[in-house]
C-alpha cells in the first residue's frame, strides 16, 4: 500500500471499531466521516491520473482538475444515499457536513506527512482555511439538496447546479491561494469569511422562525 492508504488504515480503523459499539444515527454520522476521509484519497489517485493525461503542470491541475475531481468524487456518495433513504432535512444538512469534514481532516493530514509540521502560524491558517472551504461546499450541497429534493421537477437541475456552484467555489479558493501575495491571503480569508456569513445568516433566520 501507499504512503496515503497506510495513513487512511491508522486512522480508519478506530473508526470502523467504534461502529460496533454505536447505532442509530450515530452510526450513520461516524460512517460519513469515514465516507469523506475515503473520497479524499480517491480524489488524490483521481486528480493524479488526469493530471498525467492532460499533462497539466501544477497551477492549472489546482485550479481546473482538483476541484471537479473532489467535489464531483464528494457529492456521489453522498448523492446515493440521498436517492437510496430519502432522509429528513435537518439530515441531509448534517450529512454533507460530517462528508466534508471528513474529506478535510484527511486532506490536511496528508498535507502534514508531506510537508511537515514546523510552521504552526501557516499550518494553522492553512488548516483553518482549507477545512472552511471544504465546510461552505458541504453547507451548500446540504441545504441546497435539502431544498431541491423536496421538490421532484426541480432535482435535475437543482442537483447540477449545486454540483456546479461547489466546483466553481473550490477553484476561486484555489486559484487565489495559489497566486501568492496579497491574493494568497484573500484566499486564507475567502472561506472563512464566508463561514461567518452563513453561520450569522442561520441564527437571523432561526429568530424570524421562532
Amino acid at each position: 500500500m501507499s504512503c496515503l492508504e497506510n495513513i487512511l488504515v491508522c486512522i480508519g480503523v478506530p473508526f470502523l471499531l467504534a461502529l460496533l459499539f454505536v447505532k442509530g444515527k450515530q452510526r450513520e454520522y461516524i460512517s460519513f466521516i469515514l465516507c469523506g476521509m475515503v473520497m479524499c484519497l480517491l480524489a488524490s489517485y483521481v486528480t493524479s491520473f488526469f493530471m498525467a493525461v492532460y499533462g497539466a503542470n501544477t497551477l492549472v491541475t489546482a485550479v481546473e482538475i482538483t476541484p471537479v475531481c473532489e467535489e464531483v468524487l464528494k457529492f456521489l456518495p453522498f448523492l446515493l444515499w440521498l436517492f437510496i433513504f430519502e432522509p429528513e432535512e435537518e439530515d441531509i444538512v448534517m450529512a454533507a457536513i460530517l462528508i466534508a469534514v471528513g474529506f478535510a481532516t484527511f486532506e490536511n493530514i496528508c498535507y502534514l506527512t508531506e510537508n511537515g509540521a514546523a510552521n504552526f502560524n501557516f499550518l494553522f491558517l492553512r488548516g483553518i482555511a482549507a477545512g472552511a472551504m471544504h465546510l461552505c461546499g458541504g453547507i451548500a450541497s446540504g441545504l441546497g439538496l435539502a431544498f431541491v429534493f423536496q421538490r421532484s421537477w426541480l432535482r435535475l437541475i437543482g442537483i447540477a447546479g449545486i454540483m456546479g456552484f461547489c466546483v466553481v467555489f473550490h477553484g476561486i479558493y484555489n486559484l487565489l491561494v495559489t497566486a501568492g501575495g496579497s491574493w494568497q491571503r484573500c484566499g486564507y480569508l475567502f472561506p472563512i469569511l464566508c463561514i461567518t456569513v452563513i453561520f450569522f445568516a442561520r441564527q437571523l433566520m432561526k429568530k424570524h422562525t421562532i
